[in-house]
């Protein structure tokens, strides 16, 4: 078989480790894409499903004073996915995580929004000190999945506040026609790695800041049979167009880059994954946008072969909130890059429950993602 460095169809290549390419150079990642396509369809078989989904939530949330959630942060996806619940016709309770690093453009568009919309807001603020020792661990853990504190918190976050107002839906924002999926190896999320990490490397164990452990998922799933909706999935979801609609109804103002509402992530994606572990996110972004005919190959190539663009001023503020010289800096980048699979986590039991975890899947007791995501081998034959 031909040896391919890049897929022959999007941006992603062999710096993802494990990724694997068919006889046409097309990778697992484009043939999850597709997967995809044929699990969430659009146009009239999309709507009718969408249609059931809007029946089921109003129907659970009859007599209750909302009838789902929905995570705000300012960005592009969650405003989009208020917006459209609303459109829908859902009563959202927004539920918002704040970890410290809100830029004011995130602010104003969550407010705006939420005026705009007439919508009620929970906000879970995280003790800042814990927040700031969490995120130094994982960087001490030299891993690239260091953003997986606030990705997990926000998780734990909705499905907390979903449970103490007895709401079963939690609508998401994710779009794997926009964003993709990220790889394994770029991205790992998992409750007890986010404690073994805190506790290696601060010698404390998490106090307040929510988590999303196994046990936790079980619960929230099982007993509070909570679900949560990819409802941007279901509608067509281009950014061009929904960028204006934003602007337009809401007030809504882009930050400048793919998740830049948060000064962290900003810095996260354009200097400390780049500069120290070769990832360049944008390889995501631009790959799902060339699946779903947003753009083309050869514009999205043009564009990722441009250095990712950071700020001087950026990396001093960060270095300055987490209490970090110049030089406490360097060190932190020169450290050995490790994995997940140092760290103690829960993947070596998932790897052993492939079979339930499958049919889970398939049942939709689980979504159909997370058995792809962990099991990226089924995508290729």
């Amino acid at each position: 078989m031909q040896k391919f460095t890049r897929c022959t169809r999007c941006l992603l290549d062999t710096t993802i480790p494990g990724i694997k390419f068919d006889e046409e150079g097309v990778c697992n990642f484009c043939a999850l894409h597709d997967a995809m396509e044929e699990e969430y369809p659009q146009g009239e078989a999309g709507e009718r499903a969408l249609q059931a989904i809007v029946k089921k939530v109003k129907k659970a949330g009859r007599n209750k004073e909302y009838d789902c959630v929905v995570g705000v942060s300012g960005g592009r996806d969650s405003t989009y996915v208020l917006y459209q619940t609303v459109k829908l016709g859902l009563r959202p309770l927004a539920v918002h995580f704040d970890n410290g690093w809100n830029s004011a453009v995130a602010a104003t568009n969550i407010s705006s929004a939420l005026n705009k919309l007439n919508v009620d807001l929970e906000t879970i603020v995280a003790d800042w000190s814990e927040f700031k020792d969490l995120q130094i661990s994982f960087l001490k853990a030299s891993v690239c999945d260091a953003e997986v504190p606030t990705d997990v918190a926000i998780l734990g976050s909705l499905h907390k506040i979903a449970a103490k107002h007895n709401i079963q839906y939690i609508m998401n924002g994710h779009s794997f026609r926009t964003e993709g999926v990220a790889p394994l190896t770029w991205t790992y999320m998992d409750g007890r790695y986010i404690n073994k990490v805190q506790e290696q490397f601060s010698g404390k164990k998490l106090r307040t800041i929510p988590n999303f452990t196994l046990w936790e998922m079980l619960y929230y799933t099982l007993i509070k049979r909570i679900k949560v909706i990819p409802l941007l999935n279901y509608v067509e979801y281009k950014h061009s167009v929904v960028n204006k609609v934003l602007e337009d109804e809401l007030g809504w103002t882009y930050y400048g880059g793919h998740h830049h509402e948060s000064h962290y992530t900003h810095f996260f994606h354009s200097f400390y994954l780049p500069q120290k572990f070769n990832i360049d996110m944008r390889k995501l972004e631009l790959s799902a946008l060339i699946r779903s005919g947003q753009t083309t190959r050869a514009e999205a190539l043009q564009e990722v072969e441009k250095p990712y663009r950071f700020s001087e001023e950026l990396v001093e503020y960060t270095c300055k909130k987490l209490g970090f010289t110049e030089k406490e800096l360097n060190d932190l980048m020169a450290i050995p890059v490790k994995s997940f699979h140092d760290y103690p986590t829960y993947y070596p039991l998932i790897r052993k429950l492939k079979l339930p975890i499958s049919a889970a899947a398939k049942l939709g007791v689980i979504p159909e993602l997370l058995y792809y995501k962990f099991f990226p081998e089924v995508m290729v034959k």
